[in-house]
């Protein structure tokens, strides 16, 4: 039973990677992952659409930030933004790049919106990024930065509710922890992201790369070009709609009634026409659509492995060979929490169900409580990065791949587990090892 989650994640990564569909690698690892602890395929498929429901909320907040998304482009707002970064980094590359990694990290603080930005910033920059021959691995590793870094090693906005859960967990377990704590024992394992970025960056794909040749979806437009355009009264509307999703949001911590809000917001406001309705929903549903869905069934795939109790067995089955040296219990558990967290493609969904073993554990093997979050936060965060079923990969993708030139495995989830999981998880065991 606890090569079960070992095996069926391995099975997602290696499709994924010989570029069977993300959607199709996860219900072929979902059906392995069912047949291998004793269910027959019915009652596999029946766990998985059972499982399906937990992210309902999150795919439709997304279905409708991209139609928020559309109508904002339509506004020509973002235009006149890209204008402005155009006329000002044009031939900057690399501060490009760090300036996009900046705006990303406000979104997980400052204002954060989450994901929510990257369908209305990137796209418009598409173009540029192919005359500046700029690798869009770069901007990839960069938007992923942004969506991580911040709540890793900032007790604020989603760091906050990182870390709270990092600090209830614990709690539960029976070992008190501050939050500011918590988010203390992360900063030498978000270091180790600070230096994948600028390896990503600054060395490997620092390099000039020519841009794919595909043909751009025709129903989606990104143009950049319009010389005449003046900021006037329809973008103050549009701001005025975009600071409502904002309020929203914050009052009602959802982005569901938020993004439903900037829509309705859009129309009253007359920032665009009611009769092009139809238009910016199907260029919403074609922007994230496919992102939707994949988080729907990554759900589901998690789903199967927790009710076949295969990741409790895993973390257990591990904790029996560790013996009492420090520094192999962090090593082991923290690939344990790799594997995992790579196949649920959720750090927040993650440290609780390896907070109820690893606590034990860590106070069996006289780890300090700070070892212990940052076990528990380094473990939670592994993966994070660079799985296919992962908001931080996802995001990132949803824009660049906006005219059919960015490959979600090869361009997004490769780059971002290279560069991040794999300094992640050195000064994450060095952090353990130092508390």
């Amino acid at each position: 039973m606890e090569f079960v989650v070992i095996i069926s994640v391995l099975v997602m990564v290696l499709l994924s990677l010989l570029r069977v569909h993300v959607i199709l690698s996860m219900i072929l690892a979902s059906l392995v992952a069912g047949l291998m602890s004793g269910m027959n395929i019915s009652e596999t498929f029946e766990t998985l659409l059972n499982g399906v429901g937990g992210q309902a909320e999150t795919a439709l907040s997304y279905l409708l930030l991209g139609i928020f998304a559309a109508m904002i482009s339509y506004t020509g707002i973002t235009t006149l933004l890209v204008r402005s970064l155009i006329r000002v980094l044009t031939g900057k590359k690399t501060v490009l790049v760090l300036t996009i990694a900046g705006i990303a990290c406000l979104s997980q603080n400052a204002v954060p919106v989450h994901i929510a930005f990257i369908p209305i910033l990137i796209p418009p920059l598409l173009k540029v990024f192919d005359e500046m021959k700029l690798d869009r691995r770069a901007v990839a590793t960069a938007l992923t930065f942004g969506l991580k870094a911040p709540y890793v090693m900032i007790p604020a906005g989603f760091g906050l509710i990182f870390h709270q859960t990092i600090q209830e967990a614990m709690a539960n377990n029976g070992v008190d922890i501050t939050v500011y704590e918590s988010a203390g024992s992360m900063l030498i394992p978000g270091l180790g992201m600070i230096l994948g970025l600028l390896i990503a960056v600054f060395i490997s794909y620092r390099k000039p790369k020519e841009p794919k040749r595909t043909q751009l979806n025709e129903s989606i437009q990104f143009d950049v070009d319009h010389q005449d355009m003046s900021f006037g009264h329809k973008h103050w509307l549009t701001l005025i709609a975009i600071a409502g999703v904002l309020v929203v949001q914050f009052l009602t911590n959802s982005l569901v009634i938020a993004a439903l809000t900037g829509i309705i917001l859009m129309v009253l406001l007359f920032a665009v026409p009611f009769k092009n309705g139809d238009m910016f929903v199907q260029q919403g549903v074609s922007m994230m659509g496919t992102i939707a869905f994949v988080i729907l069934i990554a759900s589901g795939f998690g789903h199967i492995l927790k009710e076949t109790g295969a990741v409790t067995t895993l973390v257990e089955s591990s904790s029996h060979v560790l013996g009492d040296n420090h520094a192999i219990i962090a090593f082991v558990l923290l690939l344990v929490g790799l594997v995992i967290t790579i196949g649920i493609g959720s750090s927040f969904g993650t440290i609780p169900i390896l907070a109820a073993i690893y606590v034990p554990i860590g106070v069996e093997a006289g780890f300090s409580s700070l070892a212990i979050a940052a076990l528990i936060g380094t473990a939670g965060a592994l993966g994070d990065a660079g799985s296919p079923a992962s908001d931080s990969t996802l995001g990132p993708t949803s824009g660049l791949n906006a005219d059919g030139k960015h490959h979600h495995i090869w361009d997004t989830c490769v780059p971002t587990f290279l560069h991040y999981n794999i300094p992640l998880f050195i000064f994450g065991w060095i952090a353990i090892v130092l508390l």
